[in-house]
C-alpha cells in the first residue's frame, strides 16, 4: 500500500501514515494510483458540490473552487504560477530553467493564475455534475502520466524526475471508468495536455519539470470544465 499512500500524500493534503524515507523507485510505483488520488479529490468536490446545491451559483463555485485548492494544497497551481513566468518569459531555455526555480511571483504569473482561478470559478458556478467533479481529477491526473514518460525530465534532480517513466498502464486501468464516463471531456483535457506539454518541452529545451506538470493538471481540468460546459 506504501505507493497508493505516496500518491495521496504527494497529490493531496488528506492525512496518510508515516512513510519515512522515500526511494525512487518508489515515486515511480505511486504513479500508478494518481488516479485514485484524483479519484479522493473528486469526492471531496462532489459532496461539496452536493452540500452547497441551493446556494446562489457565484457563492457555489467559490466554495467548490476553495474546497479543491483546499484538497491539492494548492500544489498544482503553484506549479501553474512557476511555470507561467518561465515558460512565457522571452529569455533562452537555459534562463526559462532558472526561473522555475525562482519563488518569487512575477506578472505572468499573476495574470495567467488570476484568469485561470476566475474561468475555473465561472465554471464552477454554472453547477457541473457532481460525477464530472469525481472524474476529472482523476482524468488529469492519469494524462499528466503521459507527457511524464514522452518527454524528459529537464532537472535531473527533483520529484518530477523521479516520478517519470511510471506505471501508466496500471493508472489507465484506474482511470477507465472516469475516461469512459466523460469520453469526450476526457479526450480533449488529454489531448489538450499533451499539446500543452509539447509546447512547454520546446520552450525548456527539449524536457518537462514537476512545476511544469502541476501546471498541465491545472489547466487539464480547466479544460475539462470548459469542454463539459460546452457540450
Amino acid at each position: 500500500m506504501r505507493p497508493f499512500w505516496l500518491a495521496v500524500g504527494f497529490l493531496t493534503t488528506f492525512p496518510t501514515p508515516p512513510l519515512g524515507q522515500v526511494r525512487p523507485e518508489e515515486m515511480r510505483a505511486a504513479t500508478a494510483f494518481y488516479p485514485a488520488a484524483g479519484y479522493l479529490i473528486g469526492a471531496v468536490l462532489a459532496l461539496v458540490a452536493w452540500l452547497t446545491a441551493g446556494l446562489p451559483e457565484g457563492l457555489r463555485g467559490g466554495i467548490l473552487l476553495a474546497a479543491w485548492l483546499a484538497a491539492t494544497g494548492m500544489l498544482h497551481l503553484d506549479g501553474l504560477l512557476d511555470a507561467a513566468d518561465a515558460l512565457l518569459s522571452s529569455k533562452p531555455p537555459a534562463e526559462r530553467l532558472r526561473l522555475l526555480a525562482d519563488v518569487h511571483i512575477g506578472s505572468f504569473a499573476f495574470g495567467v493564475g488570476f484568469v485561470v482561478l476566475l474561468l475555473k470559478w465561472q465554471a464552477l458556478a454554472t453547477g457541473p455534475s457532481p460525477w464530472l467533479l469525481l472524474a476529472l481529477p482523476a482524468v488529469a491526473r492519469f494524462a499528466v502520466l503521459l507527457p511524464m514518460s514522452l518527454f524528459p525530465a529537464a532537472k535531473a534532480e527533483g520529484l518530477g524526475a523521479r516520478s517519470r517513466q511510471g506505471r501508466w498502464p496500471l493508472a489507465l486501468l484506474l482511470a477507465l471508468p472516469a475516461l469512459l464516463a466523460f469520453p469526450w471531456v476526457a479526450l480533449a483535457t488529454v489531448v489538450g495536455m499533451l499539446l500543452l506539454a509539447r509546447w512547454a518541452a520546446g520552450r525548456l529545451g527539449g524536457g518537462l519539470s514537476g512545476d511544469v506538470y502541476g501546471a498541465l493538471v491545472e489547466l487539464g481540468e480547466l479544460l475539462g470544465l470548459l469542454v463539459y460546459w460546452v457540450l
